[in-house]
């Protein structure tokens, strides 16, 4: 059976839960479109979510990656098209500040998702779900990790997909923030397992 690396990240600034958290601790250890779902949390922090992940890879050698993040203000849920080379943005829970540094200094300037991506959509949206391609990952821990991911596919292992997804935030977060769009748990978690399947499709 293919093993799918499924990654969240722990809750960062002011968001007291990260519902990408509780949605890879649901599926952990689920088989979904023929993948085992291998389930780990990420640290919100530039020095080591990058080491973390990687270090996930070769333990774990799946087949695919996907990174599931938090986009707080989006509606949709939406695949990432492109990872840059930069960290920059807020603070991270460790302190860390970064402006316009490098991810990799040897490595490409960017590179595109090997998941597919428009496939994702469109499942996404014939099971209810309103979805789109997102064209930025933004330079915070989302895009660092989707970076790190798919330039060790790039240089290490070429069969592997990977790639990001962002999703909005959950009802329990809306309530928190007031003025944020939210999703039940149960339709990320359903959205998740869409996205899952279309690797086999």
């Amino acid at each position: 059976m293919k093993k799918l690396l499924l990654t969240g990240f722990e809750p960062f600034l002011d968001f007291t839960v990260n519902p990408t958290m509780k949605v890879v601790e649901e599926l952990e250890s689920e088989t979904i479109g023929g993948y085992e779902v291998i389930g780990r949390i990420l640290p919100v922090d530039f020095h080591s979510s990058g080491e973390r992940l990687l270090g996930l890879i070769k333990e774990v050698e799946p087949d695919a990656v996907i990174s599931l993040g938090l986009a707080a203000g989006r509606f949709k849920m939406t695949p990432e098209r492109i990872a840059i080379n930069v960290k920059d943005g807020a603070v991270d829970n460790e302190g860390h500040k970064p402006v316009d540094e490098p991810i990799r200094g040897e490595g490409e300037e960017g590179y595109f998702s090997t998941l597919p991506i428009r496939k994702m959509v469109n499942r996404l949206i014939e099971a209810g779900l309103p979805a789109d391609v997102s064209n930025t990952a933004g330079a915070y821990l989302c895009n660092n990790v989707m970076y790190e991911g798919l330039h060790y596919a790039k240089t290490q292992k070429p069969d592997m997909l990977s790639g990001f997804l962002h999703m909005p935030a959950s009802h329990e977060l809306g309530i928190q923030h007031g003025k944020i769009p939210s999703w039940s748990h149960e339709d990320l978690v359903k959205g998740v397992r869409v996205c899952i399947e279309s690797l086999s499709e």
